[in-house]
């Protein structure tokens, strides 16, 4: 699969929200990877955020594969 959208989330879930969002070029998997790292351990001692890179062909399909990081709870209930 060649990727076409590669995004690093920093995702507060107490208050639903993205707290850092950093978009990756293809041939970027390697500072994407240390990024990654880098943000779990500097918040690591919060329960409350999740650190993701999430890959796909596109970023719609993000969108519709995780949108739950991109959308607000009430948006989600709507699309139900």
């Amino acid at each position: 699969m060649t990727v076409m959208a590669r995004v690093l989330l920093v995702y507060d879930r107490r208050r639903q929200t993205i707290v850092r969002e950093v978009e990756f070029a293809d041939d970027e998997l390697k500072r994407a990877v240390n990024e990654r790292l880098a943000e779990e351990l500097a918040h690591k001692a919060d329960p409350n955020i999740e650190v993701v890179l999430l890959e796909a062909d596109s970023r719609e399909t993000l969108l519709t594969t995780h949108g739950s990081y991109f959308k607000t709870v009430a948006e989600i209930a709507r699309g139900m």
